[in-house]
C-alpha cells in the first residue's frame, strides 16, 4: 500500500515538473522574439500549455487505452487528429476571447487564421507524440519488468521440479540395484564384491558428477558401461546383451541419468526366460545429435506399467521437456509383438553452452 502511494505521489511530481519545464520554455520562446517577459508572457504559457495538457491527458487516458492498446489504429488516428484539432482551436480561444484585455494579443491573433491553427495543432502534435512515446516506453520497461521476474519465478520452479525429480530417480535406481546384490548374495555368489564396487562407481557419478543439469557426455557412457556390465552380472548366459557405442565419442555435453530407467526397465522387465532372450542397446552420433536405441523382447504377461517401472521413464519425460527444447529431442516408446523398444534422438550441447 505504501509502494502504491509513493509510486503515485512521484507520478504527481513527475507530471507537474513536466508542465511547469514546459511553461519555462515557452516563456523563453516569448522572451527570445520580444526580448521581455512579464505577467503577460507568463500568462500566455500558461494557457497554451493549458490547451496542450488537454490534448496530452485524453489521448493518455481514454485514446491510448481505447483504441491505440487494443490496435485499433484508424479509430485512434481519427479520434486523435480531432482531438488535436480541438486543443488548437480551444488554445485559441482562451488567447483571444476572455484573456485578451490582459495579454493584449495582436491584432492579428483576433481572428482564428488557419495559419495560427496549423501552428497550434503541430506544436500539440508534437506534445502529444512525446507524452506517448513516453507512456509506451515506460509501459515497455514495466512489460520487461514482468517478463524478467515471471521467468525468475519459472525457473526457480523449474529448479525445484528437477531437484524433486532427482530425488525421486535416485531412491529408485538404489533400489533395484541392492535388489540385484541382494539376489546374489542369497547364493553366496563370488560375484557380489565386483558388483558392490561397480554399484560404488554407479553412485558416485549419481551423487556427484550428476548434480548440474548438463555432464560431459563421456561421463555418462562410461556410466552406462558400468551400469550394464552390472546388470550383467546377473543375467542368464544364454541371454544375448548387444551393446554397441561409438569408439570416438564427442566432447559434448548431456543431461544425466536419461538412459538408466530404460536400461533398468529392459533387463528388470526383458530377459522372460525364452530361447531368443535378448537385449540390445546402441549409440550413434551424428554431428551434433546423438540417437539411443534400445531392443529387447518380454513376455506377454509382463506388466510394464507397474508404479515403480513408472517412476524413472516419467522422469526422464519431464526432464527432457525441462531440460531441451521441444525441437532438440524426440523419445519413441513402443510396444508390438512382445518386443518393447526406445528411440531417443537427441540434440548435443556444445562445452560453451
Amino acid at each position: 500500500m505504501q509502494e502504491h502511494l509513493l509510486n503515485k505521489r512521484n507520478k504527481l511530481i513527475g507530471h507537474v515538473l513536466f508542465w511547469m519545464a514546459s511553461i519555462v520554455f515557452l516563456c523563453f520562446i516569448f522572451f527570445i522574439y520580444s526580448r521581455s517577459i512579464d505577467i503577460r508572457t507568463v500568462a500566455k504559457s500558461i494557457t497554451i500549455n493549458a490547451g496542450f495538457a488537454i490534448g496530452v491527458y485524453f489521448n493518455l487516458y481514454i485514446l491510448i487505452p481505447r483504441f491505440l492498446i487494443r490496435k485499433q489504429y484508424i479509430y485512434y488516428i481519427f479520434w486523435l487528429v480531432v482531438l488535436i484539432s480541438v486543443s488548437s482551436l480551444f488554445i485559441q480561444f482562451l488567447i483571444i476571447y476572455p484573456l485578451r484585455g490582459v495579454l493584449d494579443v495582436s491584432e492579428q491573433l483576433k481572428s482564428i487564421s488557419s495559419e495560427t491553427h496549423s501552428a497550434f495543432f503541430f506544436a500539440t502534435l508534437f506534445y502529444v507524440g512525446i507524452t506517448t512515446f513516453l507512456k509506451l516506453f515506460k509501459d515497455w520497461l514495466s512489460l520487461q519488468d514482468i517478463n524478467y521476474r515471471l521467468a525468475k519465478t519459472e525457473k526457480e520452479k523449474l529448479e525445484a521440479e528437477l531437484k524433486s525429480l532427482k530425488g525421486q530417480l535416485n531412491p529408485h535406481f538404489l533400489f533395484n540395484s541392492l535388489n540385484n546384490i541382494y539376489s546374489l548374495s542369497l547364493v553366496q555368489s563370488e560375484k557380489v564384491p565386483e558388483l558392490i564396487l561397480r554399484l560404488s562407481d554407479l553412485m558416485r557419478h549419481i551423487i556427484y558428477d550428476s548434480r548440474d543439469n548438463f555432464i560431459s557426455l563421456n561421463k555418462e557412457i562410461e556410466f552406462v558401461d558400468n551400469f550394464i556390465a552390472l546388470q550383467k552380472i546377473r543375467t542368464a548366459d544364454d541371454s544375448v546383451i548387444d551393446y554397441k557405442k561409438p569408439e570416438l565419442i564427442p566432447t559434448a555435453k548431456i543431461a544425466p541419468l536419461l538412459f538408466e530407467p530404460f536400461i533398468d526397465n529392459a533387463f528388470k522387465h526383458g530377459l522372460p526366460g525364452t530361447e531368443n532372450d535378448f537385449i540390445k542397446i546402441s549409440f550413434d552420433v551424428n554431428e551434433d545429435r546423438l540417437s539411443f536405441q534400445l531392443e529387447n523382447n518380454y513376455s506377454d504377461t509382463t506388466n510394464h506399467d507397474t508404479k515403480n517401472s513408472g517412476i524413472g521413464i516419467n522422469n526422464v519425460k519431464q526432464r527432457l521437456k525441462h531440460l531441451y527444447n521441444a525441437e532438440d529431442y524426440q523419445l519413441q516408446i513402443k510396444r508390438d509383438n512382445a518386443i518393447y523398444s526406445v528411440l531417443l534422438n537427441l540434440k548435443l550441447k556444445n562445452n560453451g553452452n
